[in-house]
C-alpha cells in the first residue's frame, strides 16, 4: 500500500523527543549518550516523516523479530540485513582512511568463521577436489610507504564451486577453502585455490524477503575475502572480485570498489592472481565524535 509522505511535521508531539533525550542525563558515558541522542533523534523525525501507521510499526517489530530468531553459530541475519541497506560499507567508510599505497578496505560479511589452520606458502585451500579451475593467488603486503612487511597473518576464505561456504554445506569438509598464511621476508604471500564464483546471499530469511520486496536481487559477484594483520599496522579486511563479473555494478551489499577488481592472467603456466595489500599504520584512526 502507497502512502502520501508529508514534510512540514516537525511540530508533531516535540516534547515527546526532548524528554527522551533529557532523561539519558545520567548515561553510562558521553559517546553512549550522543549516539543515543542522535538515534533517538533521526528514529523520531523518521516516524513523523513517513506518517508511520500502527500496522506498519507492528510489521517492522515482527520483521526484527524474526531476524533474531533466524541467527545461529551459523548465520547472522543482522548482518544481511544491515549490508543489504549500506549500513555496513558505510560504517566502513566512516572508520577507514583511504590514500596512496593503502588499499581499500570493505565488508566483513557473515561467513567468517575465526582463524582457520595455517598453511605453508604455495599451498591449496581445499580439503576436497573440486571442479573449478586451479588458480594460484599471489602477491605481497607492504606498509604505505612500500617496506615489505614480515611475518603479516594473511586470512583468505572463499564459496565452493556450488555457490556456498562451507558453513552453510554440510557436504563439505570444515574449513574447506579457508586458511591463514604468514608473510615471508620479503612480505610475500602465495597459495592456490579455485576460481570463485558470484552467489546469492542466504535469502530465505527476513533480509531476502526485504530485497525481494525493493525489487533487488540477491547476488554478490565473485570474490575472495582477506583479512590481514600486523603489528602495528590496522587490521585490513577487503576483498578480490573477479573482472568481468555480471554482478560488479550491483553488489547486493555495495561492497564493490573498483580498486579490488583483478584479472586472472597464465603465469608460467598457471591461471594466477597477484595483488600486492597495503596496510596503513594503527595510529591513524579515525577521530571519535562526542
Amino acid at each position: 500500500m502507497q502512502r502520501q509522505l508529508k514534510t512540514g511535521i516537525s511540530d508533531v508531539f516535540p516534547e515527546l523527543t526532548e524528554d527522551v533525550i533529557g532523561r539519558m542525563r545520567n548515561a553510562a558515558s558521553p559517546r553512549l549518550r550522543a549516539v543515543m541522542e542522535i538515534l533517538i533523534r533521526h528514529l523520531h523525525a523518521f516516524v513523523r516523516e513517513s506518517r508511520l501507521t500502527q500496522e506498519e510499526w507492528g510489521y517492522a517489530i515482527d520483521f526484527l523479530t524474526r531476524t533474531g530468531q533466524i541467527c545461529s553459530q551459523q548465520r547472522q541475519e543482522f548482518i544481511l540485513l544491515s549490508e543489504i541497506l549500506g549500513v555496513s560499507m558505510l560504517v566502513d567508510a566512516v572508520n577507514h582512511r583511504s590514500g596512496v599505497g593503502i588499499t581499500d578496505s570493505t565488508v566483513l560479511g557473515p561467513f567468517y568463521t575465526g582463524r582457520q589452520r595455517e598453511l605453508g606458502p604455495g599451498e591449496a585451500i581445499l580439503l576436497r577436489q573440486e571442479d573449478g579451475e586451479p588458480v594460484t593467488m599471489t602477491g605481497k603486503v607492504s606498509t604505505e610507504g612500500g617496506a615489505p612487511i614480515q611475518n603479516a597473518l594473511v586470512e583468505v576464505w572463499q564459496t565452493a564451486p556450488n555457490q556456498l561456504y562451507d558453513v552453510q554445506d554440510h557436504d563439505q569438509p570444515e574449513g574447506h577453502l579457508r586458511a591463514s598464511f604468514r608473510t615471508d621476508a620479503q612480505g610475500r604471500y602465495c597459495f592456490r585455490s579455485i576460481l570463485p564464483v558470484s552467489y546469492p546471499i542466504p535469502n530465505d530469511g527476513p533480509a531476502g524477503q526485504l530485497l525481494e520486496m525493493m525489487g533487488r536481487h540477491p547476488f554478490r559477484p565473485a570474490h575472495v575475502h582477506f583479512m590481514i594483520s600486523a603489528p602495528g599496522h590496522r587490521k585490513l579486511i577487503t576483498h578480490l572480485f573477479l573482472e568481468g563479473d555480471e554482478y560488479l555494478q550491483s553488489d547486493a551489499v555495495f561492497a564493490v570498489k573498483s580498486s579490488l577488481i583483478v584479472t586472472p592472467r597464465m603465469k608460467d603456466g598457471a591461471l594466477t592472481i597477484e595483488y600486492d595489500f597495503g596496510l596503513s599504520r594503527e595510529s591513524d584512526l579515525p577521530p571519535q565524535p562526542g
